[in-house]
C-alpha cells in the first residue's frame, strides 16, 4: 500500500483518527509502509494432538496448531527457503484476539473459529479430537491470521508479530502491555453506566 509520506500504516480516515487519539500506535512496528500479509507468507500448516500438565498439575489433552512463516522478498526472488515455524494452542490465538479487541477497540477484529463441537452429539471432550472438527479449526485459524494480517493497522502490531515469530515468552510480552487492565477498567466503567441508567 501507498504510503501518505508521514510513514504511518494507510488506514479508513476513522482507523487513523482513533490511531492518534487512542495512542494504540506505540504498539506499532516501525516497518508500517504496507500490510504484514505483503511481507511475510502466512499458514497455519498442521495440527497435532499433545498431553501435558495443565495449571492444576493434572494431565490434559489439547491440539497445537503449526504456523509457518516465510519472508514475501524471498518466495518473489523465486527462493524457497524453509519456513520458519512454531506451534500455538488455541488459547493462544484467543489471547492473542482478546489482546486486539481491547487494544484496537474501533476496528472490528476478526472471529476465532469455535473452540468445541456445539452440536449435542459432539459434548464430548474427546469428539475436539475428532479429525474433522480439528481441520475445520485449522482452516479457521488460518483465515483469522490471514484476515488480521491484512488489516492496515492490526497487521503493524507488534505483538501479533511477536505472536507469528517468537515461540517463547510470547504470553510475557502481551501480559506486559497491560491490556487486561485496560480492559477490566473498560467493563467497570460500562456496568457504572448501566448502574446509573436503571436507578431511573
Amino acid at each position: 500500500m501507498a504510503e501518505d509520506g508521514k510513514g504511518e500504516p494507510v488506514a479508513t480516515d476513522d482507523d487513523s483518527e482513533h490511531l492518534a487519539v487512542d495512542g494504540s500506535s506505540n504498539n506499532t512496528m516501525v516497518e508500517e509502509s504496507c500490510t504484514l500479509l505483503r511481507r511475510m507468507e502466512i499458514c497455519v500448516a498442521e495440527a497435532e494432538k499433545r498431553s501435558g500438565k495443565n495449571a492444576v498439575n493434572m494431565q490434559e489433552t489439547f491440539t497445537v496448531y503449526l504456523i509457518e512463516t516465510r519472508p514475501m522478498d524471498a518466495v518473489a526472488e523465486g527462493r524457497n527457503p524453509a519456513p520458519d515455524s512454531l506451534w500455538r494452542r488455541y488459547s493462544e490465538f484467543e489471547l492473542l484476539r482478546s489482546y486486539l479487541v481491547v487494544t484496537y477497540p474501533y476496528i472490528v477484529v476478526p472471529p476465532l473459529p469455535e473452540k468445541r463441537a456445539e452440536f449435542v452429539w459432539h459434548k464430548l471432550s474427546a469428539d475436539n479430537m475428532d479429525p474433522d472438527f480439528v481441520e475445520r479449526r485449522r482452516v479457521g485459524l488460518e483465515n483469522f491470521l490471514l484476515r488480521v494480517a491484512s488489516h492496515p493497522v492490526l497487521s503493524n502490531d507488534k505483538i501479533l508479530y511477536h505472536f507469528l515469530t517468537e515461540e517463547h515468552g510470547w504470553k510475557e510480552v502481551v501480559y506486559e502491555t497491560g491490556f487486561q487492565a485496560k480492559a477490566d477498567s473498560r467493563l467497570r466503567a460500562l456496568s457504572a453506566t448501566f448502574r446509573v441508567r436503571n436507578t431511573d
